[in-house]
């Protein structure tokens, strides 16, 4: 066992501040996993608490297959408190929620000075708590979230890319602290993260071994419903933030996709060009996406007779819902009255209908477990609202559950 301060076995990088996120051109030569760079965090407030933090830049895949460098943050637990047990520390990979796509906006880069600051600092109690049970955290930003560029956008909520970003991460750690971190690691993420969490235990089956469960809190779900009903809204409504950033995801799963044949003349050229400069919580602003009448978001015909570049988007929306085969234990969280991720929002499905569908799919298995939190249940004093409250007041039953898996089996 070992009681002392971690060394990475990959040299640390001299790359100061956010010089670190640039990606090397060509990347080198490696695989899914392997680091690029890593250095001791020095963003205070990116840290888990009571830990010890340590930035990385590592390979990965994008939404079409191709090489990526994607960055994160690999936290270890105190040593003094936890030395390292035999076969290294069990890893929760999180999977973060909805902060933009703009890359000041990622985790390992907010500084607490963007519209997403509050967003990125909510879970931190959370997982310095499981850095408190002995547990080691990874942390991925996604793919081209910090690290993005003029030509690569954040694909948000494209599964499969946020899925590589969770699990590569876990090979990340794995190859960075040989010995330390262990081969049993959980998933688990919140809202964006939620749905990406579902979307990394469905793909994690021959990309990295050792997963036992994965907890979604609040995940996104049907997206394409909320969409539409959006699309006739006459009114004005913050909500339409999202609209930029499922473009962006859409362009992930199918690159043919033409914004400007997708949106208004209005909102490509006065708002599209926001999804790169502002956090979620800045396009909601009435000088952005939050000032526009949902009925004026879409080129005409949306969406009872979309075009052909509007259609391919709705099979992306589509394509979003984690409604899917996983094989390991799935917690499923959600408070009744969360606005922003609605549990049965009627006529339109929600997550109830969600773990209905995943019951269904893996109906063999009986692997889905839900805990739905009651009108009222969880306190509404939390200045995010519901939505992220639901992480706190959920904390002592998914780490009961966590626990339960991660436990060494000998």
């Amino acid at each position: 066992m070992s009681t002392g301060t971690a060394s990475p076995v990959f040299a640390e990088d001299a790359s100061a501040g956010d010089a670190f996120h640039t990606p090397p051109v060509p990347l080198p030569d490696g695989i899914p996993g392997d680091p690029i760079r890593v250095r001791r965090l020095d963003n205070p407030a990116a840290a888990v608490p009571g830990g010890e933090n340590w930035l990385v830049l590592h390979r990965s895949e994008g939404a079409d297959g191709s090489p990526v460098a994607t960055s994160g943050i690999i936290a270890l637990p105190d040593r003094a408190a936890h030395p390292v047990p035999e076969g290294g520390y069990p890893l929760i990979s999180w999977a973060h929620g909805t902060v933009g796509a703009a890359n000041r906006c990622a985790p390992s880069r907010d500084r607490g000075d963007t519209g997403a600051s509050p967003m990125n600092a909510h879970p931190r109690t959370l997982l310095g708590h499981f850095l408190d049970q002995g547990w080691a955290v990874a942390m991925t930003d996604y793919e081209a979230l910090g690290t993005g560029t003029a030509g690569h956008l954040h694909p948000y909520l494209c599964g499969r890319s946020e899925a590589m970003g969770v699990l590569d991460i876990v090979t990340a750690a794995r190859r960075l602290f040989p010995g330390e971190i262990g081969e049993r690691y959980a998933v688990v993420g919140h809202s964006q993260g939620g749905q990406a969490a579902l979307f990394a235990a469905h793909y994690a089956p021959g990309r990295v071994a050792g997963l036992v469960g994965a907890a979604a809190i609040a995940p996104a779900n049907h997206l394409l419903g909320l969409v539409r009903a959006g699309a006739l809204l006459g009114q004005v409504n913050s909500g339409f933030a999202f609209t930029p950033l499922l473009l962006a995801g859409a362009l992930g799963g199918d690159p043919a996709i033409d914004p400007e044949q997708v949106l208004s003349p209005r909102a490509f050229e006065e708002l599209w060009p926001h999804v790169r400069q502002r956090s979620r919580a800045g396009l909601s602003r009435p000088d952005s996406w939050g000032g526009i009448r949902g009925d004026e978001q879409f080129r005409a015909g949306y969406p009872a007779a979309p075009n052909a570049h509007q259609a391919a988007f709705d099979r992306q929306l589509e394509a979003m819902n984690p409604d899917l085969p996983i094989t390991v234990p799935v917690r499923i969280t959600q408070a009744a009255d969360d606005e922003r991720v609605r549990a049965d929002p009627a006529p339109l499905p929600g997550t109830d209908a969600l773990v209905a569908e995943l019951t269904a799919t893996n109906s063999p298995r009986g692997n889905i477990h839900y805990r739905r939190y009651g009108p009222g249940a969880v306190p509404a004093d939390e200045p995010l609202g519901i939505h992220f409250a639901t992480i706190d007041h959920d904390t002592p039953e998914l780490t009961a559950w966590l626990a339960a898996l991660l436990a060494d089996p000998d």
